[in-house]
């Protein structure tokens, strides 16, 4: 077992021990939710015990949580947030989740929401922000919403729908869905015209 190795086995240890101490349970309790004996649960925590693959999923099963999320690796890198650059629609966006599904997502505006109707974009589900700074023009088809510092918004995304900065940038939080973080937070392509926040 090389180093690294022996220092994710380690983690696993603590996660499991971590995350039945989180839930209140005993050795017995966990052991009994995961079909083990509670002996061989506690040589698996102190590591006193290699941990096969069947015991690993029955344990991430009964812990609520995936067999990726006890096994995933303790680097450094995956802790900072780089902000993703969009010059053209004037965005900027801190991804603030890496799960699949809904998207959480820092965004700082710098230019206004467009103004033709075919700028608009539709897409399946909802979207939900809150203003951090400044404000931020919502745009729900013919309507043109300014959305001010601390206040939030949450619309249907089958409206035509676009955002953008007003009298300065703005910062907001945002909680989109799967086609949501594609249409507003895909960078622009070569040759594509610009589209709305």
């Amino acid at each position: 077992m090389t180093q690294e190795d022996s220092v994710l086995d380690g983690l696993v240890r603590k996660r499991i021990r971590g995350l039945r101490s989180a839930l209140g349970w005993s050795l017995d309790e966990l052991a009994a939710r995961c079909y083990l004996s509670p002996s061989t649960l506690s040589r698996i925590e102190t590591g006193h015990r290699r941990i096969s693959l069947d015991q690993l999923s029955a344990i991430a099963r009964a812990l609520g949580t995936t067999l990726d999320q006890l096994v995933e690796s303790a680097d450094d890198g995956d802790v900072i947030i780089r902000p993703q650059h969009d010059t053209a629609r004037g965005l900027t966006a801190w991804m603030l989740n890496r799960q699949p599904g809904v998207v959480v997502a820092k965004m700082r505006l710098t230019k206004p929401a467009p103004t033709l109707a075919d700028a608009l974009r539709v897409h399946p589900g909802w979207d939900w922000f809150t203003v951090l700074s400044g404000t931020v023009v919502l745009v729900l088809g013919d309507r043109r919403i300014l959305v001010e510092t601390g206040q939030a918004a949450e619309f249907s995304t089958m409206v035509p729908h676009a955002f953008g900065a007003h009298d300065g940038p703005a910062e907001a939080l945002g909680i989109f869905d799967q086609e949501g973080r594609r249409t507003h937070l895909r960078p622009l392509s070569d040759g594509e015209g610009e589209r709305p926040g």
